[in-house]
This record gives structure tokens, C-alpha cells and sequence, in this order.
């Protein structure tokens, strides 16, 4: 009776201690960490060095599936499930610098979500030899028994009989002939999987998990998994149409958010037509989860909302699944602005790291969180503006056509198709620059927020806190500049009469830009060029992609064919890494008045290759990003001239070497030299 009675108590607390899958009210962002064959720019180490930036921006970073696959691999082969040995060194780093950079994010408020391959297992030799690992004294085996009976439509059973083993029961989800399907009804699959699970969470210091490929196993083992591990964060990969995404959330008993996959098809449509009506429209039949009109948004709390993903971008293969074309700002705007949980795709972030930002911080500003609900506020083919809590109004489209009362909205963000409002309600000082890091100078720009006409702002750039005594008062709309020097903590405060409200922050740490570039990039008279540093693992021809959406132009191909044109090898930086440069021919493929492109692909000779980044003329790249602008003068050498006839850069004949303040710049023979 004692014995019942125990058990009683222990399902009752257990009930008490569940998590809803995804914590309702949730405000947070995520960024999925990573995209396919990011080997190089998604190293442990190359994500801790970001730590800061990421999470001035970020709440939970989705990473790569961390243990060792035996080989090069983006993580859905797994091989190893516990630390110790071989089991933590991936293709993304060892298991130390797996560990260091989970600490560092957590440390920064980051938290990261473990890519959780439970569904299928690869096998260490044949079809049913897995690894022995021992973790914290117990050992774990899998065999042919842990195997599903049907599984690669019965090429399991038939190499079971031949080497004359059993194997479990029939797949309880969907089969894939790829590799061995785990049966999780299983109590070895089970035990291991907890332990798996548990270790991920309280060892090595994940905060959640996203399952891959859940309709391969009912949903009822992802609800005992998460009820046993108890993480604060769990999203399944449910590829499917909403009502199959909402009963799988239901048969996890709400126990596992799901990515919302309909969101994604329904913002590819309105993007690909250029009719942003259809993100009021089904796709296929089927709303997204946040929809008011699927289920009056019941499922709203559980959706993990996204445009792009590693599955269905255009991978350096080729391939691709539905993929977003154009319109990526607009398409994160809408996302951004929208209920449920906004996941960021890497490539657009690395791509568009400035409005991104700027973009999550209107959504802090406006309180939206994944509860939050929406109404139509205009609409027509080229453009769709809906508000969001009556706090936040977004425009996709043609922006120029939306012009809300400025007695109840205040322009906060605008760019090509987009553009974000705040109701003047919300009472907030605005700063158009999300935190983060900087090299170069930029400015910012403030605005009030507020039902008072005329509120003024007060601001500090010291990090101490402006009032009406401390700090400078300026005008809404005034723009600071702030210079590459040193790292910049910015406050400012509404100030109506003396009382300061809605204290907004922003803290801008300055990076100086490394100088690797080789003594050869130079930009010459009128050229539109690029450099690109490529990764060591880069061993072709570096492919140079750069166009215009709109209209739309080719600077790189006159067919129109990829990778494009090959760039030209300069030489080497410090760090050994080969520096490329692509210069325009001056055609193009659409014969528009264009005078550059607008975005910039540098490819391995088709692969791999970089995200989509938004072109600057004489800019640095490398798989990061954009490092730094270089001009035409930036390699100039010190030269001896006694003949030549030397000017100054207005053109007046000079004497060399009379200036007072030591060197300066001439032309001679046409060239720039320092004397």
C-alpha cells in the first residue's frame, strides 16, 4: 500500500513539474546557428567569438547536432551519443570548445537548443553494429533488436535473417530507407534515449531541444522524453500540412512546440508572385499554426515560425525545397512582427545583420510574444500592412502606399518592401541600431514615441542614466554619429517637461577590423569590384554571383549561368588564407541601368558558398560577412620622384616634401605615392 501510494505522490508531482512544451508569453528570438556545409563558418569556436553580438539580438541559438558522426557530416548521421572518447569531436569542434562556447552563451543570456537525431541511428559496421559507450558508469549498447522490424521496406529484416538476428517491433511513425529507424518501443531505446537527453541538458548545458524528423516515431515518446528530461525549450521538425503539425503537438500532449511549416510556404507564395495578399491565403489548404484563422490561433504558443531553414534553401548542391527567392527583408519583417516564435535562418543574418536587428528590437519594444494577436489594416497586391497588439504595425510591400495616421503611428524602420510603425501609445525613446559589434562608424537615428506632440529625448553615451539634468536633450529625429574608436553604451529617455520615461539602451562594442588583406587589393579608377578572403577549406577556383532583385539584373553571367564568373587570385593574408577579387566587365545580363549590383555570392566553384550579402563596393569579404570597405587608395607606397613632375590631389604643381606635417600624398606619373 506504501509502495502505491509512493507512486501516486510521484505521477501527481511529476504532473505539477510539467512544461507546456513552450513557455506561453514567451517574447524570445532564435537563430538557427548553422546551414548546410557551414563547416567552416559555424565552427564551436567561430559561434563563441560572436557571443556577444549574438545575444544583444538573440534568446536561443539552435546549433548543428553536436556528436561525432565518424565523418564529415552536418550532424543527421549520428554515430556517438555520450562524451568520452571520439563521442563529442564533430565536424564543428571538439567536445572542450562545444563546452566552452554552450558556457559563454549561457553566461550572455544565450541559450542553446540541441538538434536532437533520435529517429534513426547510423551504424559503426554493417547494418546493426553500434558503438559500446559508457557514461557515468553505465554502459549503453544498441543492437538488432533496437532496430524497427520493417524498417528500408524490409532490406533490414531480410539482412537480419541472413546474419540470423532479431530485430524489434514495427515502426510506430513513418520509415526512411536511409539509415537504421530506432523502434522506440523498445525499453533499451527508451532508457538510452532518456540518458541521452538527460546528459545534453545537465552535463553539457543545453537548454532544449529540437527533434529532428518527428513523424518517423509517434508522438507520444517525444512527450515521455521531454516529461523525463524536463527542458525549458522543445520544437519538432513536423514536415507536413497544420492539421498533421497540430495533432502530432496534441499527441505530445503539448509537451513539444512545432516549426511552423505553413508559414514558411505561405510568405515563399506571397514572395514568388509579388502578391503579398497571399499571406492572408492557405497553402495547399492548410494555414499556418499562428493563424487567427486556423483554430482562432489556439496553437500560436507552440509555433516556432521561419522563412528559410537549412532544408529547404538552395544547398551548394543545387537542391532545394521551396526555397525564399526574394524579398528577405520584407519576408523577416513579416516574421518578426508576427505571433510565435520567430527562428532567423544564419545566412540571413549574416546577410542582413543591421536591419535584423533593428527589426527584433522594435518587436522587444512593441512587447510582441508568441500569444500576441493581430488585425488586417490594409491590404492590396503590392502591399499588406497588419498591426500586432495594437502596438506595432508592419507594411510588406510597397510601403510608399501605407501612410498611417501619424496621430496614432511613428515610422520606426523602413527599407525595400518593409517598414515598421509603433503605436504612440507605447511611450518609448527609439534608437533605429539594434547592440551588437562594430568596425567602421555609423549613425543612429532617435525618435519619440509618445502621445505628447513635441516630446523631446534626452541621451548619454557614457552609460550613465540621462535625466533632465544629465545628458544631452535633442529634438526626435536627430542622428548621432558614433565613431570606430571605442565601445559605446547609449541611453536615451523620453523627456517631457523634466520627467524622463521610456529609457531605451543600446550597447555598440567596437571590433577593430583585422588587417589580413594582401598588399595587392587595390581599387582601381571607376572599377566596381570585390574581395573575398576564402575559407582554407576552399581548394578551387573562387566563383564570384552578383546581382539586382529589382529589377532584376545579372553583373556575372551572361547567360545567367551559376557559379558565375571566376574571380582573380591575389595572393595570400596574413593568416594563409587566399584573397580573391571579382571585377565587373561592365555587362550585363538585362541590360538595366544598374550601375552594381545589390547582393554578392562568393562560391568554391559552385560550392561551397557564402550567404546571399548585400554588395559594397571595394568591400572585404569572407564567410562571415562583409569585414571592411577598402577604398581606391588603400595600397599606397612611399616612392622616390626627381624628375617627375608631382601635384597634390587638387591638381596644383607642388614642391615634394614641403609639407609641415611630415608625409603627404602627391600624384606622380599618374600615380599615388607618400613622400
Amino acid at each position: 500500500m506504501k509502495h502505491i501510494l509512493l507512486t501516486i505522490i510521484a505521477a501527481l508531482t511529476l504532473c505539477g513539474v510539467r512544461a507546456q512544451g513552450w513557455p506561453a508569453g514567451y517574447g524570445g528570438v532564435m537563430l538557427q546557428g548553422f546551414y548546410w556545409d557551414s563547416f567552416e563558418a559555424t565552427r564551436w569556436q567561430n559561434l563563441e567569438k560572436q557571443a556577444d553580438d549574438l545575444a544583444s539580438s538573440f534568446d536561443l541559438i539552435w546549433i548543428p547536432q553536436s556528436g561525432n558522426c565518424g565523418k564529415t557530416s552536418m550532424g543527421y548521421d549520428d554515430q556517438y551519443w555520450f562524451p568520452g572518447g571520439a563521442g563529442y569531436t564533430s565536424s564543428f569542434g571538439n567536445e572542450a570548445q562545444l563546452r566552452s562556447m554552450i558556457k559563454t552563451f549561457k553566461e550572455k543570456g544565450l541559450k542553446t537548443i540541441a538538434d536532437v537525431v533520435i529517429n534513426h541511428r547510423q551504424s559503426q559496421t554493417g547494418w546493426f553494429g553500434y558503438p559500446t559507450e559508457t557514461y557515468n558508469g553505465v554502459s549503453y549498447t544498441m543492437t538488432a533488436a533496437d532496430i524497427c522490424r520493417d524498417d528500408d521496406g524490409g532490406k533490414a529484416l531480410a539482412e537480419a535473417n541472413r546474419l540470423g538476428v532479431s530485430l524489434g517491433g514495427n515502426d510506430t511513425g513513418e520509415g526512411w530507407d536511409g539509415m537504421r529507424d530506432l523502434d522506440h518501443t523498445s525499453p533499451n531505446v527508451q532508457t538510452t534515449v532518456k540518458a541521452y537527453l538527460s546528459m545534453l541538458l545537465n552535463d553539457l548545458g543545453y537548454s532544449g531541444f529540437r527533434y529532428d524528423m518527428v513523424k518517423g516515431y509517434s508522438p507520444q515518446y517525444t512527450r515521455d522524453y521531454n516529461l523525463s528530461a524536463q527542458p525549458e525549450f522543445s520544437v519538432g521538425e513536423c514536415w507536413d500540412g497544420t492539421p498533421t503539425i497540430r495533432r502530432w503537438i496534441d499527441g505530445t500532449e503539448k509537451q513539444s512546440a512545432a516549426f511552423d511549416f505553413q508559414f514558411k510556404y505561405v510568405v515563399r507564395n506571397a514572395t514568388d508572385a509579388g502578391d503579398w495578399r497571399k499571406l492572408d491565403q492557405q497553402n495547399d489548404g492548410n494555414w499556418p499554426l499562428v493563424s487567427t484563422n486556423y483554430e482562432n490561433g489556439a496553437y500560436r504558443q507552440w509555433a516556432v515560425t521561419f522563412v528559410e531553414n537549412h532544408d529547404t534553401e538552395v544547398r551548394p548542391d543545387g537542391s532545394s525545397n521551396g526555397p525564399l527567392r526574394k524579398d528577405t527583408l520584407a519576408a523577416n519583417a513579416y516574421l518578426l512582427a508576427m505571433p510565435g516564435t520567430p527562428c532567423i535562418f544564419l545566412k540571413h543574418w549574416q546577410a542582413y545583420k543591421p536591419e535584423l536587428k533593428a527589426m527584433i528590437e522594435a518587436r522587444r519594444a512593441a512587447g510582441i510574444n508568441n500569444q500576441s494577436t493581430y488585425s488586417a489594416f490594409r491590404s492590396a497586391q503590392g502591399y499588406l500592412a497588419k498591426t500586432v497588439d495594437g502596438r506595432l504595425l508592419v507594411v510588406v510591400g510597397d510601403e510608399r502606399q501605407v501612410e498611417p495616421s501619424a496621430g496614432q503611428w511613428v515610422r520606426v524602420l523602413s527599407g525595400y518592401h518593409y517598414a515598421y510603425y509603433l503605436a504612440r501609445t507605447v511611450e518609448t525613446a527609439w534608437a533605429d541600431k539594434g547592440s551588437g559589434t562594430f568596425s567602421q562608424p555609423f549613425d543612429v537615428t532617435l525618435t519619440a514615441v509618445s502621445a505628447t506632440d513635441g516630446a523631446r529625448l534626452v541621451y548619454t553615451t557614457d552609460g550613465t542614466e540621462p535625466s533632465a539634468t544629465n545628458g544631452t536633450q535633442v529634438a526626435s529625429g536627430t542622428t548621432l554619429h558614433i565613431d570606430a574608436t571605442q565601445d559605446v553604451t547609449l541611453r536615451v529617455a523620453l523627456l517631457i517637461g523634466s520627467t524622463v520615461s521610456g529609457m531605451t539602451s543600446r550597447t555598440f562594442w567596437y571590433e577593430q577590423a583585422s588587417e589580413t588583406k594582401p598588399a595587392e587589393c587595390i581599387v582601381n579608377e571607376g572599377e566596381v569590384c570585390a574581395f573575398f578572403e576564402a575559407p582554407s577549406t576552399w581548394t578551387n577556383t573562387v566563383h564570384c554571383w552578383a546581382w539586382c532583385d529589382s529589377p532584376a539584373e545579372n553583373f556575372t553571367s551572361a547567360n545567367g549561368s551559376w557559379p558565375g564568373v571566376a574571380c582573380e587570385l591575389l595572393g595570400v593574408a596574413d593568416n594563409g588564407n587566399k584573397v580573391w577579387k571579382w571585377t565587373w566587365d561592365g555587362t550585363r545580363q538585362n541590360n538595366t541601368a544598374a550601375a552594381q549590383p545589390e547582393k554578392i555570392i562568393f562560391n568554391n566553384n559552385g560550392q561551397p558558398q557564402t550567404a546571399d550579402m548585400p554588395f559594397q563596393q571595394g568591400g572585404y569579404y569572407n564567410a562571415s560577412g562583409l569585414q571592411r570597405v577598402i577604398t581606391g587608395i588603400s595600397s599606397v607606397r612611399t616612392e622616390r620622384h626627381r624628375d617627375a613632375h608631382v601635384y597634390d590631389l587638387s591638381g596644383r604643381r607642388v614642391t615634394p616634401g614641403a609639407s609641415p606635417h611630415g608625409k603627404s600624398l602627391y600624384i606622380v606619373n599618374g600615380k599615388k605615392v607618400v613622400n
